[in-house]
């Protein structure tokens, strides 16, 4: 008891959360938004971190609670140059789940100004748990302006930033403020910042266990990581550790490895969110349960569509025949169809109406299942193909030309895999496509803009 007693802690406000024992989601930009950060509580998370929001983007902002999903959504309306357009539409910044959310939503800012982290933080900070500062992003859209890693090359702007947000959003809202960094070359430089940020009254700091040069293909660097969790031991601060954390038993053996206090799970999660359950608790589900359980989510919230194509690009299996024919789906009720989720269609297609889907449809709308036959010059096929998607029926004729002409390895079909799913190899996820949905631009271009 004594030694217990005698390790100092930082009270945690009373509408905090301790980042004590937790295995959370990581920030990520597009990765990050709701269906992925609901997919993840559902399947054992701790806490989510929400993708980085910059500060402009979100000031200006409106907050409503849409009526038909119960989600709290920050909007702009774009000016049009003060010109009335019947084309204008609400542009969704951020959304929240008040209710599966509550007191496990981490809103992480990128900022480079006090004053404006502070007018940003406080618009939001009523509806999260936490308000986390980001200053590990190496990319330029956010270190272009300042932001992100730059922030640990100016830890006076950053010291300054992490003050006011304690003094002036942290106090007043019961929240606590934490910081996510990246180490620096040298420990010394790296302990003599960490020194600095524990004594701003942060709650809880994050450390990316890579440098600002390193990408996530280089293996993290976990040298440091006994050292930055001392110092905010020291402090009374929590540790999170970040980096080459794959699942919720390996976050757990290394909590218990370095002494730090929580663990933290990017891309692992981004494939497949199930990372979050044990071996005990059945390990990583097949991939149809998480997309089911993926689309589910976005059609309930009525997510962008842009987005969620996004992520689907991620969550379905490359090789997969399914996977083929589904990435041409341009509507959600496409994706359900082509998938077959036929409980999920009605919905899908009430979303798809709202959002100006149904009119894209390569599948009716999800009414019309495209022909698996043989493609071949007949009345029935030249049918088919007038009824259905060319995109689809072009994915379809490849498969079975490759087999007549011998291009491909003869194979039985597959067996659909049983709806319980059972864990899986992670190598089987693709990587992250390069390609952009046509539909919408990606928000990281939008915080680009913003940023500049």
């Amino acid at each position: 008891m004594t030694a217990l007693s005698s390790t100092p802690r930082v009270p945690i406000p009373a509408n905090g959360v301790d980042y004590r024992g937790k295995v959370v989601l990581a920030p990520m930009v597009r990765s990050g938004e709701l269906p992925t950060r609901l997919l993840a509580l559902k399947y054992g998370a701790d806490l989510v971190w929400g993708p980085e929001t910059i500060d402009r983007a979100l000031i200006g902002t409106t907050r409503r609670v849409n009526p038909r999903t119960g989600i709290v959504e920050f909007i702009r309306r774009p000016s049009n140059g003060g010109r009335p357009s019947e084309a204008d539409k609400d542009s969704i910044i951020y959304r929240i789940d008040p209710a599966r959310e509550k007191n496990r939503h981490i809103f992480q800012i990128g900022t480079a100004s006090p004053d404006r982290a502070v007018q940003a933080a406080t618009l939001i900070a009523a509806d999260v748990s936490g308000i986390d500062v980001n200053s590990g992003c190496p990319k330029p859209f956010s270190t272009s302006g300042g932001m992100g890693a730059a922030l640990l090359k100016d830890p006076d702007r950053l010291v300054s930033i992490l003050e006011a947000l304690v003094r002036d959003v942290g106090t007043p809202f019961q929240i606590g403020i934490s910081v996510k960094i990246r180490i620096l070359g040298e420990p010394d430089l790296t302990e003599t910042l960490v020194s600095r940020l524990v004594q701003t009254g942060i709650t809880g700091l994050t450390v990316h266990c890579r440098t600002t040069p390193m990408r996530p293909r280089e293996r993290a660097i976990r040298d440091q990581l006994r050292m930055v969790a001392g110092v905010c031991h020291n402090a009374g601060i929590a540790c999170v550790m970040n980096g080459d954390v794959t699942s919720r038993d390996e976050a757990l053996a290394l909590i218990a490895e370095y002494g730090v206090d929580g663990a933290m799970v990017a891309t692992a999660a981004e494939s497949n969110p199930s990372c979050f359950r044990t071996i005990a608790e059945g390990g990583l589900l097949h991939w149809r349960e998480v997309v089911y359980d993926y689309l589910q989510a976005a059609i309930g919230i009525e997510n962008r569509f842009g987005n969620t194509k996004f992520l689907m690009n991620i969550l379905l299996p490359g090789k997969d025949r399914e996977f083929k024919i589904a990435r041409d789906s341009k509507s959600y009720a496409d994706y359900c169809y082509l998938l077959k989720f036929p409980d999920l269609i009605p919905e899908a297609q009430r979303v798809d109406e709202l959002m100006g889907l149904a009119s894209r449809s390569i599948t009716a709308n999800g009414t019309a299942l495209p022909s698996t036959a043989t493609t071949s010059t007949s009345t029935a096929s030249t049918t088919t193909t007038n009824t259905h998607s060319k995109a689809v029926q072009q994915a379809l004729e490849q498969n079975e030309s490759a087999r007549a002409a011998g291009g491909a390895p003869r194979s039985k079909p597959t067996p659909s895999p049983p709806s319980g799913g059972g864990p899986i190899r992670t190598s089987a996820f693709p990587s992250p496509t390069r390609s952009q949905p046509e539909e919408t631009a990606p928000e990281a271009s939008q915080q680009q803009k913003l940023a500049a």
